[in-house]
């Protein structure tokens, strides 16, 4: 009997998440986080990997759907996927790493490191930058304005560096430095070209040399179109009347620092085991990423409703259990990141579809685990 290159495909697939399920097989509270995510994905849709960590050892991982819909390509713990904002945590502590090299200081100025940067930049520091306090102009706003009309997909890719100019050419920051807290994606662009210039490297190369590779993420990168590439990538999908569309990238996709990096569930782990381990800086280096920003009148989302944030890290409480997280959002991808720190939990989710919400799926897997 022979089949087609598709039913081969499927089948292997319907394999490797039977072999996947048989490793929990003993386990109750496996088999009930997979019965939230099994329902979610089928062999011929975009879908997602999980991983969820308890005191560093992996107590679940599985995967679910396809990363590529052409190729039909199964999803695998070992397939990348762009974490979107998810990757502020790590261009934040490459800032961090600087400090303890002794190259650069929180409260450095934006003049000081840029000394072509307009006055209003001494009233910004590295600090304001990580903790969205800084008050620059929205990039995306004013990219898109030189664009009126246009369809974002016939957009040139804005780049870091494009963003660094934006500013340069900018007289005023919306709000005062430090008055105010307003989640800024053209911060975390700007601490990716404060690390070049500090470290004299390119971004992507400093996150490899100081994170990536010392903690054995062979397989993350900060993808840089015609530079590098992305191993196992998955493909982003939209949703739009009932039929799933490539949505992969869009006009801001190659920005590194606020979201360019892609990874797996697996080097993921790596990264969260070296958080929980201070395999890169100490407990008293990390406290300062973990403490939530202080600006008059409370920090407030643009709803209104208050908030915390560290370094890359948000930073509050889930039905009274302390926890540090971050999303990530951007075309065609959901990624999500929550670590219960009172409970040595981790649970890490990515997606590559639009019409799955990570950050409510994490908490459900943390609700079986306080119920244990």
């Amino acid at each position: 009997m022979t089949h087609s290159p598709l039913f081969l495909v499927s089948s292997i697939f319907i394999l490797c998440s039977i072999a996947t399920s048989q490793v929990h097989a003993g386990d109750p509270i496996a088999q009930q986080v997979d019965q939230i995510f099994r329902p979610l994905a089928d062999p011929a849709s975009p879908g997602l990997s999980v991983i969820v960590l308890k005191n560093g050892k992996t107590v679940f991982e599985s995967s679910y759907g396809l990363a590529n819909l052409d190729a039909q390509t199964p999803i695998t713990p070992g397939t990348d996927f762009r974490l979107a904002s998810f990757t502020k945590q790590f261009t934040a502590m490459c800032v961090m790493l600087l400090v303890h090299d002794g190259k650069l200081s929180y409260d450095d100025k934006l003049t000081q490191i840029f000394p072509d940067f307009p006055a209003y930049g001494g009233a910004i520091t590295v600090r304001m930058l990580l903790t969205h306090t800084s008050g620059l102009k929205d990039y995306e706003d004013l990219y898109a304005a030189q664009f009126p009309g246009i369809d974002d997909r016939k957009i040139p890719q804005i780049k870091d560096a494009q963003i660094l100019a934006l500013m340069k050419q900018a007289s005023s920051t919306d709000f005062p430095p430090g008055s105010q807290w307003r989640y800024s994606n053209t911060g975390y662009a700007v601490l990716a070209m404060i690390v070049e210039k500090v470290s004299g490297e390119s971004f992507g190369a400093f996150l490899h040399q100081r994170i990536f590779a010392p903690l054995g993420m062979k397989n993350t990168v900060a993808y840089e179109k015609g530079k590098n590439e992305v191993p196992n990538r998955a493909w982003g999908y939209d949703k739009k009347d009932g039929r799933w569309i490539e949505s992969d990238q869009s006009s801001t996709s190659a920005v590194l620092g606020d979201g360019g990096i892609y990874s797996n569930v697996e080097d993921l782990a790596r990264w969260s085991r070296a958080l929980h381990e201070h395999a890169l800086l100490s407990a008293s280096e990390m406290q300062a990423a973990f403490t939530p920003v202080k600006v008059p009148g409370g920090a407030k989302r643009e709803d209104g409703t208050p908030t915390e944030y560290g370094y890359g890290w948000f930073l509050d409480r889930y039905n009274g259990r302390p926890r540090t997280w971050h999303s990530g959002t951007t075309t065609g991808f959901r990624t999500f990141i929550e670590r219960l720190t009172g409970e040595g939990l981790t649970i890490i989710i990515l997606c590559n579809r639009d019409d799955l919400q990570p950050d409510k799926l994490a908490d459900r897997v943390a609700d079986l685990f306080a119920a244990r």
